[in-house]
This record gives C-alpha cells, sequence and structure tokens, in this order.
C-alpha cells in the first residue's frame, strides 16, 4: 500500500495528571467505546499518593522497586493493578481533559479486576487489555503476570497467559472466565489474544489481536482470532487465521500475521485513509507506527513512522530508557480519521502522553 504522508505531529502532553484522588501515575489506557456513547478507558498499574521531588519513582533512595507491591512505599499510598474512568461523548471535543474515575464504596479509585484469593500482590499483577461491550455486558481482557528480581528494569516480570472477564457498568464488578485452566484463555506458549478488540459493522464476528513471543529469539509475532459475539465466552467457538482467508478452530494452524507485534496495539478502520490501520509501538525504541490493511486480517503493510517520542533528562537513568503502550483512540478521532490521537507511556513519566498526528 502506498505509504502514508504526515501533515503534523503535535505534542498534548501527559493525561490525567490533575485529578481528585492524588493518582500521580498510571499505564495502559486501553480506551473502548461503550454503547451508551461514553467512552470507557482501562489502566495497568496505577500509584496513588505523592511523588518525591527530583527522584525517580522507580528509585527511591537510590534503589529500584523490585518486584513487591509499592503500598506504603516511597510516597506511594495505594498501588491498584488496574482501574478505569468514563469520558462522557460531550467532552470529546476536550479530548481526555474531563473525566472521571470509577470509584469503590469508599471513594477510592476502584481495582476492577482484583487478585484471586490465592494470589498475592507481591508475587502476580492482573495487567489490562482491551475489551468489547456486548449487549448489557462488558468484556474485558487481561493478562497475567508474575513479578521477578532479576531483570534491566526497576521492575520485571514474566507473562503466564491472557484471559477474559465478565462484569457491567452499574457495579462495574468482574467475574473471570475459566478458559482451558482456572482463569486463562490462552497461556504464554501460545498466541494469547485481548491486546486488542475490532467490531466490524454487518460483520458477523468480533477480531482479537493477541501476540506470541519465541522463548529463544525473542521474536513477537501477533495473530489474529475472531468468535461470533454471542460465542465470545465460549473459547472453542474461536477461530484462528491460518492464511489465504482460512479460519481454523485449531491454535496450532495459527500464522502470523507480523513481527514486533507488541503487548498493546489498537486496530481501527479509517475512513480518511480508506484502510484498517494497527497503531503500536516499534519494540522500546520511542518510535510509533502505524500499519495499514484491507481486511482486518491482512495483508498488512510494513510498518510507517508517525512519530519518535524524545525526553530529556537533567541526568542519565539507571536503566534503559523504556517507551511503550503506543495505541490510537479511534473514539477522538476527527474529520473522519484525518487527525487521530495517540497515547504512549514513557517510563519515568508515567501518565499516557498524548500526540496528535493529522496525515496529509
Amino acid at each position: 500500500m502506498k505509504k502514508t504522508a504526515i501533515k503534523s505531529v503535535s505534542d498534548l502532553g501527559p493525561q490525567f495528571t490533575r485529578n481528585e484522588h492524588r493518582m500521580v501515575g498510571q499505564d495502559g489506557a486501553f480506551s473502548i467505546p461503550l454503547n451508551n456513547g461514553q467512552l470507557f478507558v482501562f489502566f495497568g498499574d496505577t500509584i496513588i499518593g505523592s511523588r518525591r521531588e527530583n527522584e525517580s519513582i522507580w528509585y527511591p533512595d537510590g534503589i529500584p522497586v523490585g518486584p513487591k507491591d509499592m503500598t506504603g512505599r516511597a510516597g506511594v499510598e495505594l498501588m491498584v493493578n488496574n482501574c478505569g474512568l468514563l469520558i462522557e461523548p460531550e467532552n470529546a471535543t476536550d479530548l481526555m481533559r474531563k473525566f472521571k474515575y470509577i470509584l469503590d464504596e469508599s471513594g477510592q479509585i476502584k481495582n476492577l479486576l482484583p487478585l484471586a484469593p490465592d494470589e498475592h500482590r507481591d508475587d502476580t499483577r492482573i495487567w489490562c487489555l482491551h475489551g468489547v461491550e456486548i449487549d448489557k455486558n462488558l468484556y474485558l481482557y487481561f493478562v497475567k503476570v508474575e513479578m521477578i528480581a532479576e531483570g534491566p528494569f526497576p521492575v520485571n516480570f514474566k507473562i503466564v497467559g491472557s484471559g477474559l472477564t465478565k462484569g457491567n457498568i452499574k457495579d462495574w464488578d468482574f467475574d473471570r472466565l475459566p478458559g482451558k485452566g482456572y482463569d486463562l484463555f490462552w497461556n504464554v506458549d501460545t498466541p494469547r489474544f485481548g491486546s486488542a478488540v475490532l467490531k466490524v459493522p454487518n460483520d458477523p464476528f468480533i477480531y482479537l489481536y493477541g501476540i506470541c513471543q519465541h522463548l529463544v529469539s525473542q521474536v513477537q509475532e501477533g495473530f489474529i482470532a475472531r468468535v461470533k459475539p454471542e460465542e465470545i465466552e465460549d473459547l472453542s467457538a474461536h477461530s484462528y487465521f491460518a492464511g489465504d482467508d482460512i479460519w481454523s478452530t485449531d491454535l496450532n494452524d495459527a500464522v502470523p500475521i507480523f513481527n514486533d507485534f507488541p503487548n498493546e496495539l489498537s486496530v481501527s478502520y479509517n475512513e480518511y485513509l480508506g484502510c484498517y490501520i494497527a497503531v503500536h509501538s516499534h519494540i522500546m525504541t520511542g518510535k510509533v507506527v502505524m500499519r495499514k490493511s484491507p481486511t482486518p486480517w491482512g495483508p498488512w503493510s510494513d510498518a510507517e513512522l508517525l512519530f519518535e517520542a524524545v525526553h530529556s533528562r537533567p541526568k542519565p537513568l539507571p536503566y534503559p530508557d523504556l517507551l511503550y503502550a503506543g495505541k490510537e483512540h479511534p473514539w477522538l478521532s476527527k474529520d473522519g480519521g484525518k487527525t487521530i490521537y495517540i497515547t504512549y507511556i514513557e517510563f519515568e513519566e508515567y501518565y499516557p502522553h498524548l500526540m496528535e498526528v493529522t496525515f496529509s
């Protein structure tokens, strides 16, 4: 497909920094449109409390925070593994500046997908993926990770698998659905889905995008599953793209759609470009790229650079630069998709950082 020309890129800065709940950092930021017109935004680790001035939030007193929960440490009052907020449709022109967090009975930011009784907060985390509302049910995908002590970053982990939860937008309580095991539909040894969910008008299926990482080469490949909305809770009803417009119910038949596939991304139809676009971070380089396709499953183009995030430092970080979680928020786009809005996370800043990209 012909390469897309970029007219302008504007940096709109970190989002959600001004809030009533002393939220001082969070990542993820998957946006899910609801049937009532609201936009639900789903986050991962969220830090409540305060930040120490002129000190890395990840290196209090010069020591990496490590795998343990940060609650009660270095100004952090509470660490919530996942949470969400709502943006009303009439506030769309204000992008992400007017919002309302989902709260628990005590008025605190609510942990939407809590740990199970046999999961300890120092060992396990349940992080956000994408989701979809079907009828009156909200389905949220998640990735389950095990925290580990060793690694290149101040916080390190290994992925266990991904799963699906079911809840509603009245009480915001969710239950994990049983998959192959207790709570996972897909494990670390197979492609795992939920990184992006795509609903296509007049299509009987919804499409799920996911990742598989080769343990030796560490190459990350992307895969696609599809399922009818009314069968989303049935793992056996899923089929997987096997190439040449073939879909198989056997996950072993799945073929990758492209490499360097991230844990987080967005997939949407862009009317202005006349194609589907996948927006994601390119590894951890700070580059955010776009791929295009005539169909939800491909063939996907090579990555096109949209922008490269650059952050100045008063002094070098004690860990490699970590920029990730690039994704588009199609609900906010303007002029039929000529102007789109993208967030990414820079680990030290640790807020969803919003960018405006306008195509020529």
